[in-house]
């Protein structure tokens, strides 16, 4: 596997970018948003994770993280996990949920063409970490991040996406998702 690819310095700050297979959009209803909301903040609380940034679109979450306990390869393994079994769940148990057959559908090929998957395959298995080794560097990520939803059209100016760090840094607004801006 490529060295770009993997977590080396254990204790620095990383922009990853992970997103769901076929890049489906799943966050697209109150309780999936909740449900990673959830797990990131509990992460937060428990796991030594310390978040810097994040952005979640409907297809794909953008995080500038740090694992206090030096383990961001093991963090992002279990948050993904996690996330994967909660929400598949909540998408099972969703009686409004239009398209839940195929969502599931969609799942479960993805697990079937991949051997470390036993039944449905929820997230890619990519992340592409990228180091944050400077201040312009966390600077170019947390504005990509914020941006995001911009350049997708989804709102005109980033503080206006819900579920993003842009109302923490521009609002200071910590309602959604507390993080970690020292």
């Amino acid at each position: 596997m490529s060295r770009k690819y993997k977590f080396h310095e254990k204790e620095r700050a990383y922009f990853i970018s992970f997103a769901t297979v076929y890049w489906i959009d799943v966050f697209t209803r109150e309780d999936y948003f909740g449900c990673m909301i959830e797990s990131l903040d509990y992460c937060r609380k428990n796991k030594g994770m310390e978040i810097y940034g994040y952005c979640i679109m409907p297809s794909h979450i953008h995080l500038i993280f740090r694992s206090s306990l030096g383990d961001p390869s093991g963090l992002i393994r279990d948050l993904k996990g996690f996330t994967s079994r909660k929400i598949l769940k909540v998408i099972e148990e969703n009686p409004e949920e239009s398209r839940k057959e195929w969502l599931l559908w969609m799942f479960e090929r993805a697990g079937k063409k991949n051997s470390n998957v036993k039944f449905r395959q929820f997230w890619q298995q990519n992340n592409k970490p990228i180091e944050i080794w400077s201040l312009k560097v966390f600077e170019q990520k947390l504005d990509y991040i914020h941006n995001n939803p911009v350049e997708t059209g989804f709102v005109t100016d980033p503080i206006e996406w819900k579920y993003s760090s842009a109302r923490n840094y521009g609002n200071n607004d910590h309602t959604i998702l507390e993080i970690d801006l020292n």
